[in-house]
């Protein structure tokens, strides 16, 4: 039992349920459930792909870190002695294969299909950020946003000719996510200033942008709850860092950011229409929250 624990302490189950809400959001903003007789199939898919992808990357994270956290996180599974790198590396392994072989039957008529493509790319995009990104000071942040931002287009790819028309909408969980990954950088030994207010603008146009599609769009008034709930949620713990940047602000700053995917993702999908959805995907909130409290968030 305590090593099954410390396989989904490996997976970060909390981080694995904001990935979902990518793959939400995406569903919804390609019009997929629109179609008369949408089948559940694909989505139930796409969100097994999802958990895969994230739950490998995140596995070899720590794979890659083990020296790293004996130092700074010793209570973590690998330093701790609770799981062997081998044996997480196996199970960081497996879950990617089985993301990709997946994804493979979202379009079962296709040998090679868009979702397939994106699965591979966004596989070893997380591997490069776990191995040599992370330590790279802007593409690190870079890397770690480009994953996220395909992940969201993972979702519009259940319909392959959205992510021709929405391709674009993946540069804001880039910028969202990159300044996060700024802010994560010092959750050990505390930040700077400096970084904290960049992040705080890199927050402020992903906002500002989610509000001006609802405006375009005609769904404002509905997406304006979700909207400020997302800046609420973000800004609330990055102020408390700002005016003391020591390492329990930063780490607090960092999980309300990750948990805050969800109510972005909510608001994505109210800039589209879709409030019905947008509730959907808020829902996964609580259960992400409660999530964190039995497992680490970063």
């Amino acid at each position: 039992m305590q090593r099954l624990t410390g396989f989904l302490r490996l997976m970060r189950p909390a981080n694995i349920v904001t990935a979902i809400a990518d793959i939400l959001a995406g569903i919804i903003i390609s019009g997929y459930l629109s179609f008369p007789a949408f089948s559940l199939l694909p989505l139930f898919l796409l969100v097994l792909v999802t958990v895969g992808l994230y739950g490998g990357g995140v596995v070899f994270n720590d794979v890659f870190d083990a020296k790293l956290d004996k130092i700074e996180r010793p209570e973590r599974p690998i330093p701790s002695g609770l799981i062997s790198s081998r044996s997480a590396s196996i199970l960081g392994g497996l879950l990617l294969l089985m993301a990709i072989i997946t994804a493979a039957f979202v379009h079962p008529a296709e040998l090679m299909s868009l979702s397939v493509l994106l699965a591979v790319i966004i596989a070893i995009a997380a591997l490069i950020y776990d191995k040599w990104g992370k330590h790279q000071s802007w593409w690190g942040p870079l890397n770690m946003g480009l994953c996220r931002g395909f992940n969201l287009l993972l979702g519009i790819s259940i319909v392959p000719a959205a992510v021709t028309q929405y391709w674009w909408l993946g540069i804001f969980p880039v910028i969202y996510i990159a300044a996060i990954t700024m802010i994560s950088r010092d959750e050990v030994h505390g930040g700077k200033k400096k970084t904290l207010y960049a992040a705080a603008f890199l927050y402020l146009i992903v906002l500002a942008f989610i509000s001006w599609l609802a405006f375009t769009n005609g769904q404002l008034l509905k997406a304006s709850g979700f909207i400020l709930l997302f800046a609420v949620m973000i800004f609330l713990p990055l102020s408390k860092a700002i005016k003391d940047p020591v390492a329990p602000n930063i780490g607090r700053s960092v999980k309300a950011g990750v948990l805050a995917i969800i109510l972005m993702n909510a608001s994505w999908a109210a800039a589209y229409g879709s409030v019905g959805g947008a509730l959907i995907i808020l829902c996964l909130l609580p259960l992400s929250i409660i999530l964190a409290r039995l497992f680490a968030v970063t």
